[in-house]
């Protein structure tokens, strides 16, 4: 049915078995209470029109949603990039519905056909918000508990930004305080990360965080009870929130209190030393005749039926579908008004800022345009031939020591592993609540070193919130075998395109001892298998420099940065031989060139076995092959480059080619070719010495020169698709 505009609006009057809101201290008058109860029709209508997704929730938070756009957040529609704006956080992505009505009912841009478009190709609506794609809309939101874990991130962002630009402010006056605002579910709490997120909020006091936890005890699998019974405002006191309760349910009857939810909102925004929860406990759904209460109203579309009884209910007419009437539509749109006005009365003090601070307001604007500073490169350092060697873990901590002092917006740290990932850089203080400084790790709250403890789902999602924030650069380490717990927010920061960097060290079994829990054996070709993710895996030193230097230089995806444990050598680059390592920022570049004619065969390795590949080439050399030698530290950057570059590198009538990797050799075949041979790792490691490992898995020269010579043979034979059946000869 087409949209309804009308003056008048309803066909009868509300049913007065539906308690009003009570909203006399919030001010709500006729109108805003027909604007909550329109949210909840608009909510029902989109589902229904659509045939599937989650009206319930949407329909029972409206009042809290109307409250926090309308009144509580300050945000300007006009000016959704705004530096002073406060953030909004819909970790419950499925109820996407509780965010899109808002937009458009406060004016960001949507209309009511993007409502009618809900969850279709192409529209602005999809079935869970995505950031980039809807105006108005911070972060990507749709696996549960990620939502809250970015929002911790934002808050440490908003006060490591502080400390940069303002650290000398009193508490609530400088332009750049604001507060992070999230809207959580059931579903959020059950999720693991969401425990880890609010474990590290409670430690570092996030004072700006505010999470509305809505308790309506209903999942697909309809009554909680079935899966959770824990005291959730228990445990959030214990992690060191404040915490408060508002039931709309606690008289026996359903009254929307919001009120009582308004004052909640204030006392946790008076407490600046503690992250703040407000539980609410709200009936799904409400309030549908017949499925209100119910898992029905959770994830599917409420039926012809149910949804006119709700019209009904609420005195609208059943016959019209996304109806608004024109004095509603204006009234929110108010808030247009009095955004601006607040931006307005912001601005004289960010102006003052500005003259007051000459050097932080132009490192504002180029942490804005996300631009590096001039010769910031000329700090990076370069590392003389060695031999012996230097571990990669090793040179990234090098290199993020050298780049302190030009970079303030890089930051991060460890997940309890800093000696390992070498991820602190030398003398800056820990970010931290001044009396949790630690006789090893000094700081305070505006420090640079992070410590994210054994979290490490919840240190992947902190720096998604740390990267939408757009002004700093956040990067955060594990063992490359651990980056299976932090996948998720892994997924959701390359689908969001977020400059987040991943260091990742122990990359291999090369790392030895600990066996093979700790040995990653299928986690390059997975990561890999992320559209968006850059994998990137130096083969000594001064690639890794390059490495660290072009993931910085993008601005526009993850990179997961892949070291060693164990020594590599570090080539000598002037030696005639081997390339300069700057090749390395195209993914992949001739180390070493045949001899003289066109290649025999080409071997192509990454990170420690480039070394291997190195070894293989004497080898072969003695016997009089012409062998090239590849190093690919990263397969994305590589397929970027203009097929005539990787033409040249991998020529196609070279068809004899051997891939090293101590690792799984999936994904490798189509570099390799049909004639080509994979020397990989197809089972796991073993807890021993790195070089006894590579030994007994035959990870050595000798196995990749009897691979180059198998190819050779292969390359003079027919082509065949898949490349050959078996692994003998």
């Amino acid at each position: 049915m087409a949209p309804e505009r009308s003056s008048s609006g309803s066909t009868a009057p509300r049913d007065p078995g539906l308690a009003l809101p009570v909203a006399d201290r919030a001010g709500w008058g006729p109108v805003d209470l027909r604007a909550v109860d329109t949210v909840r029709v608009l909510a029902a209508d989109a589902v229904q029109k659509t045939g599937n997704g989650h009206p319930g929730t949407a329909m029972s938070l409206a009042p809290l949603a109307y409250l926090l756009f309308q009144q509580v957040m300050r945000h300007d529609p006009a000016d959704d990039q705004w530096l002073g704006r406060d953030r909004f956080v819909l970790s419950c992505g499925h109820t996407s519905l509780t965010l899109y009505i808002q937009l458009y009912l406060a004016g960001y841009g949507l209309e009511m056909e993007d409502l009618e478009a809900l969850r279709t190709w192409g529209s602005a609506t999809p079935g869970h918000p995505e950031y980039r794609h809807t105006r108005g809309v911070e972060i990507t939101t749709g696996p549960l508990g990620q939502g809250m874990g970015a929002a911790v991130g934002m808050a440490m962002a908003a006060r490591r930004e502080r400390g940069l630009l303002d650290p000398d402010a009193a508490p609530g006056a400088s332009p750049f305080d604001h507060r992070v605002y999230v809207v959580a579910s059931d579903g959020d709490m059950m999720e693991g990360v969401a425990s880890e997120a609010a474990s590290l909020a409670g430690h570092q006091r996030l004072g700006g965080l505010v999470v509305f936890y809505d308790s309506n005890h209903i999942s697909i699998e309809d009554d909680t009870d079935i899966s959770f019974s824990e005291d959730v405002p228990a445990r959030f006191a214990a992690y060191g929130w404040h915490v408060q309760t508002v039931d709309w349910t606690r008289t026996g009857d359903y009254v929307e209190d919001v009120d009582a939810l308004l004052a909640a909102v204030e006392a946790a925004e008076e407490d600046r030393n503690r992250p703040s929860l407000i539980m609410l406990r709200t009936i799904i759904g409400w309030p549908a005749p017949t499925k209100r209460n119910t898992g029905k109203a959770h994830g599917a579309a409420l039926g012809d039926d149910e949804v006119a009884g709700t019209k009904k209910l609420l005195g609208f007419d059943p016959e019209v579908s996304f109806a608004i009437e024109d004095e509603v539509l204006a009234h929110t749109r108010a808030v247009g008004e009095r955004g601006r006005a607040a931006r307005e009365q912001w601005q004289p003090g960010y102006e003052s800022w500005r003259a007051a601070n000459p050097e932080r307001a132009a490192l504002l604007d180029r942490l804005r345009e996300q631009r590096l500073p001039e010769g910031w490169t000329e700090a990076l350092p370069a590392f003389p031939a060695d031999a012996k060697g230097m571990a990669t873990r090793k040179a990234s901590g090098e290199v993020l020591g050298a780049l302190a002092p030009v970079l303030p917006e890089l930051w991060g740290g460890s997940a309890d592993l800093a000696g390992s990932n070498n991820t602190t850089m030398e003398g800056e203080p820990s970010f931290i609540p001044a009396d949790r400084q630690t006789e090893e790790f000094k700081g305070g709250p505006y420090g640079r070193t992070l410590h994210f403890g054994i979290r490490e789902h919840v240190m992947g999602a902190v720096l998604n919130g740390i990267a939408l924030q757009s002004l700093t650069r956040p990067y955060g380490g594990t063992f490359l075998t651990f980056s299976d717990y932090m996948r998720p927010a892994v997924r959701l920061a390359a689908l969001m395109k977020l400059p987040a960097t991943y260091v990742w060290t122990h990359d291999s079994i090369g790392l030895g001892e600990d066996g093979p829990t700790h040995q990653p054996v299928e986690h390059l070709a997975a990561l890999r298998a992320i559209p968006g993710l850059d994998v990137v895996r130096p083969g000594d030193a001064n690639e890794t420099v390059v490495c660290w230097r072009t993931i910085l230089e993008h601005t526009d995806r993850p990179a997961g940065l892949v070291l060693t444990r164990q020594n590599l050598p570090v080539l000598d680059r002037a030696d005639g031989v081997h390339a300069p390592a700057e090749g390395a920022a195209r993914g992949a570049y001739i180390l070493v060139e045949a001899s003289g004619t066109a290649p025999d065969v080409i071997l192509v390795a990454t990170g420690s076995e480039v070394q291997i590949a190195l070894d293989a080439r004497k080898l072969l050399a003695d016997e009089g092959l012409a062998v090239r030698v590849v190093s690919m530290p990263c397969r994305e950057w590589f397929a970027e480059q203009p097929l005539s570059y990787q033409d040249e590198v991998l020529p196609p009538d070279v068809r004899a080619r051997v891939s090293v990797e101590a690792a799984v050799g999936q994904g490798w075949r189509e570099l390799v070719g049909d004639a080509g041979r994979i020397v990989s790792l197809e089972h796991y490691g073993a807890s021993a010495d790195y070089r006894r490992l590579y030994e007994e898995f035959g990870i050595t020269a000798e196995a990749v020169a009897a691979a180059a010579r198998g190819s050779i043979r292969d390359a003079v034979d027919v082509p065949r698709p898949g490349g050959r059946r078996d692994t003998s000869g």
